[in-house]
């Protein structure tokens, strides 16, 4: 390896700068033709605490309405009536019994799919003009954050929900063209399933609005304004609840006066301006046009859907269903996997406010998690439910999963991430650190030391193998739990460390020690229990957390985990794709990219954009063509699967994890570890990696060029030597070869930058190149 002291001169001829994050380019709008007929192939626009769905047909431009809190919080009636014996010690009690009938009707039943506790959609607005229009298309701009829809004749409707209200939200419309012939609001008819009275109408010339009673006292109005201006016409909407005053009609009139008031342009100042400071937080560049789009569409969504002082993104984020019934599922917030890999990417592209969202959820909620731990499971320390609403009460289901303890181990695991993402010592003190230790006190004070010494808890699973069935407890401790319990103890080892609590430090690392090792069979794969393989094709990747995400499994861990890994993998390819959803898919391709395996990982990744992605760019959990990539066709949509595909080309483009977790060591920057052969050229610009570092790279001819570190905090950095042997130009003398890695102490604020000669040629393909999944399908439904 040559090295040497680059000047101004050398980067000057090798033609790079540095350039700052830009602004998605307006070929990456998702663009839909008109009609659009369902409201989830919607144009999906909001600002975290309001959302709106933009659609319609030949007769009127169509927005759903929704509200981040808009909640019914009663308890189930199922659930008022096993009330007194909806614990642990019955659950328990059940299962040794084999009683699963009554199992279910406590624990399965009260999970009332048209029943509380229920997300709650908020309505609709209808546009119809006086002169017919037809629609011919919609447009997202990206940009802008807004919502277009055209008409024939050049005529237009531009939508915003303004991104710096969130504390109170309104959506403006724009609409060029001919007179309002009506503008009419429908209450959603689903609240009829929860037993609400109808919606209460009114309005005026330049008004509409409804006024909906919900229970507890609860009610909510939306409001519609307008008014006329030169050949456009402005309206404004907006939701209300009885949380924000006593009289949420007034409050919503309040706030379409001032939006009608201040008008379209206006707003659009402000607005335009916040989301030009998200996108400057990184951008990426692809060769695949389908892959990027659904990059920067996914991205969007942390904007739209995301943001402190609202909630954060249940299953469907703030765009609920507009077809008569309930939100999918409840619309509620599923911690076996759902909330986690939903708020997984967001830290590699440096939206953190948009993180932070979910784990400012999650620690007010602590004193709940504490209650339910004791009332539940009749410990100390805090359990988070694996299904629940947003004030955090358990939702029931299958009790297998949603009442698991570990899930509460994988939702504190975000809070490590956060911390050794961004390297912020206070939040490490005054939340990360707290938090974990109340999930780790609760399962350490669960497990009990079985015949062989070691320490397993009452009852086991693995998510969601054998449905909610007998079988489906495992021999604790499962593989699921064991990566789970390991996870958390380890980091809580290592923050134990960093905040100084070192009588603390022992205990954690002999949880860890003690819940025993993973179980594998003869062949070194990894099992569901000591004595069960995955006996088929299955959606959830559950025996294979300690490899991803936790890993504790590495490519770096030595021969037995290189060959458990190994033969894993082997496994999950021979049993199939058939009983997987979307976000099985992304899953897998982040997983993959993770162990190096980057032509699986783009193939992985390319299926889902293609196969399970409605035309807004929602993932559809069943396989949307007939190209049998899943048994599941189904359509319901959530959002993990879209934040997993993000964090896919994250692991692609950089990663920067430790080989030992819970050491608190140094982590390794590896500049594009799993790009596959066909991205030939590709670049990221400030993407974040472990410790708050800010990386710059560029690749060309399947070859890194160019690459830029910037140090969040002072500290050793160690990189990664993957660059092929090539003449390296360093900005500075004191980069270090320690053998597989170069390393240089970093002041914070100071940048390590390096150029590297471009290949002349693109090299051969390798025998396992992925083909395009596109010249592979047939048509699609």
């Amino acid at each position: 390896m040559c090295f040497r002291f680059s000047a101004v001169l050398v980067l000057l001829a090798l033609g790079f700068s540095v350039a700052a994050a830009t602004l998605p380019p307006v070929s990456l709008n998702p663009k839909l033709p008109a009609p659009i007929k369902t409201w989830d192939e919607a144009i999906p626009l909001g600002n975290g605490a309001m959302g709106v769905l933009l659609w319609g047909d030949q007769t009127a431009l169509k927005l759903s309405l929704d509200r981040g809190d808009l909640w019914d919080e009663r308890p189930s009636k199922a659930f008022q009536a096993v009330r007194s014996r909806f614990n642990y010690a019955t659950m328990r009690r059940l299962v040794a019994e084999n009683k699963m009938e009554e199992f279910n009707s406590i624990f399965d039943s009260n999970y009332d799919y048209n029943g509380p506790p229920t997300k709650l959609p908020a309505g609709r607005m209808e546009i119809v003009l006086d002169t017919p229009q037809p629609l011919t298309g919609f447009e997202l701009n990206l940009a802008s954050a807004e919502g277009i829809a055209h008409y024939k004749g050049g005529n237009f409707a531009r939508v915003l929900v303004g991104a710096s209200d969130v504390t109170n939200p309104v959506a403006l419309i724009d609409v060029s063209g001919p007179e309002l012939k009506e503008v009419r609001l429908q209450a959603p008819e689903s609240v009829k399933l929860l037993g609400y009275p109808p919606a209460v109408k009114g309005g005026s010339n330049d008004f509409c609005w409804f006024e909906q009673t919900g229970a507890d006292g609860f009610s909510y109005a939306v409001c519609a304004g307008w008014k006329r201006d030169f050949r456009a016409a402005l309206l404004a909407v907006t939701v209300a609840t009885s949380r924000e005053g006593t009289n949420p009609l007034a409050i919503a009139r309040a706030r379409v006066e001032s939006a009608l008031a201040e008008g379209y342009e206006k707003k659009l100042g402000p607005h335009t301006e916040w989301w030009r400071e998200f996108w400057e937080h990184s951008s990426v560049t692809l060769p695949e046009q389908h892959i990027l789009q659904q990059y920067y569409t996914t991205r969007y969504f942390y904007g739209a859907a995301s943001r402190r002082g609202a909630p954060p993104m249940p299953l469907q984020g703030v765009w609920s269903a507009d077809a008569g019934t309930l939100p999918p599922w409840k619309g509620d917030y599923h911690n076996d996997l759902n909330t986690q890999m939903t708020y997984l990417a967001y830290r590699t592209s440096g939206d953190f406010d948009e993180g932070a969202c979910f784990l400012d959820l999650l620690w007010n909620l602590l004193p709940t998690f504490r209650k339910f731990a004791l009332d539940f499971y009749g410990v100390p320390g805090a359990a988070v439910p694996g299904v629940m609403s947003l004030a955090g009460q358990p939702l029931g289901g299958w009790g297998q999963y949603s009442l698991s303890p570990t899930m509460g181990a994988w939702t504190a695991h975000l809070f490590y991430l956060h911390w050794r993402h961004t390297g912020d010592d206070t939040f490490l003190r005054e939340r990360a650190y707290p938090f974990c230790r109340e999930i780790g006190t609760c399962l350490r004070d669960l497990l009990q030391v079985n015949t062989n010494g070691l320490l397993t808890l009452p009852l086991s699973s693995s998510p969601e193998v054998f449905d909610n069935s007998r079988g489906a407890f495992l021999k604790p401790n499962s593989n699921f739990d064991l990566a789970c319990m390991k996870m958390l103890f380890v980091s809580l080892a290592e923050m134990a460390e960093v905040v100084g609590d070192t009588n603390a430090i022992a205990g954690w690392i002999s949880a860890s020690a003690s819940v025993g090792a993973f179980h594998t069979g003869v062949d070194s794969m990894l099992l569901l229990d000591e004595a069960t393989p995955l006996p088929s094709s299955h959606r959830h990747l559950s025996n294979l957390m300690g490899i991803y995400p936790f890993n504790l499994i590495t490519i770096e861990g030595g021969r037995e985990d290189r060959d458990i890994i190994r033969a894993s993998i082997a496994d999950w390819d021979r049993k199939g794709t058939s009983a997987w959803c979307g976000y099985s898919f992304t899953w897998m391709s982040c997983l993959r990219a993770r162990i190096g395996d980057a032509e699986a990982a783009v193939r992985y990744l390319d299926i889902f954009t293609r196969a399970f992605i409605l035309p807004n760019g929602f993932h559809a959990n069943g396989d949307q063509t007939t190209n049998g990539w899943s048994t599941f066709t189904y359509r319901p949509f959530t959002l993990e699967g879209n934040f997993l595909a993000m964090e896919a080309v994250h692991e692609m483009l950089l990663q920067s994890w430790s080989a030992h977790p819970g050491t608190n060591e140094i982590p390794t920057i590896r500049l594009f570890p799993a790009v596959p052969w066909r991205w030939h050229d590709v670049a990221f610009e400030n993407l974040r990696a472990e410790n708050g570092y800010r990386v710059s790279a560029r690749r060309e001819n399947n070859a890194t060029t160019w690459f830029r570190i910037e140090a969040a905090k002072t500290g050793r950095l160690k990189i990664r030597d993957n660059l092929g042997h090539r003449s390296i130009n360093w900005n500075r003398k004191d980069v270090e070869d320690s053998g597989n890695n170069f390393e240089v102490v970093l002041k914070a604020g100071e940048a390590v930058e390096a150029f590297i000669s471009k290949p002349e040629q693109i090299p051969d393909a390798p025998p396992n190149a992925a083909q395009p999944i596109g010249v592979l399908m047939r048509s699609t439904k």
